[in-house]
């Protein structure tokens, strides 16, 4: 057998059990999602249940503002942050009882719902739609320790 088929070998075995490892990574976090905490629903369960109480409260521009955040996310997981961050907006809705879903609230959420470093968009998002920072500037704070 020549050397280089040998070496091929040896560089897709490594690449697939690579690939292997980050796949049974990510389906294991999803795994962990699906488990009933002590309530008998899993994070997933509430995530749907929140956004299907809420589904009535969103107009065709809340949804096109959600769009526009969930941008530099690569498409695969777009739908994946869009439920999350909905599922967010919608506890926030559903804790305080509201009858008409606001900017505010799509930015509370956004913010809860992500972690820090997706936070740098946002902010450059709300800047160039000349959106105040004041009210949020707590909640950017806290999200950082």
């Amino acid at each position: 057998m020549p050397t280089w088929f040998m070496w091929f070998i040896v560089f897709w075995t490594i690449f697939l059990i690579t690939v292997m490892f980050i796949g049974g990574y990510f389906m294991f976090r999803k795994f962990l999602k699906r488990l009933p905490k002590e309530d008998g629903k899993s994070i997933l369960d509430w995530q749907d249940y929140y956004i299907e109480k809420t589904l009535h409260l969103w107009s065709d521009d809340h949804k096109k503002l959600l769009n526009e955040l969930v941008e530099p996310v690569p498409e695969l997981f777009r739908d994946v942050a869009k439920g999350k961050i909905a599922g967010k907006i919608g506890e926030l809705a559903l804790e305080d009882n509201i009858e008409e879903l606001t900017q505010d609230y799509i930015i509370k959420g956004y913010i809860l719902a992500t972690p820090k470093r997706d936070h740098k968009f946002l902010i450059k998002k709300l800047n160039e739609k000349q959106v105040d920072l004041s009210p949020y500037q707590h909640l950017l704070e806290k999200s950082s320790s």
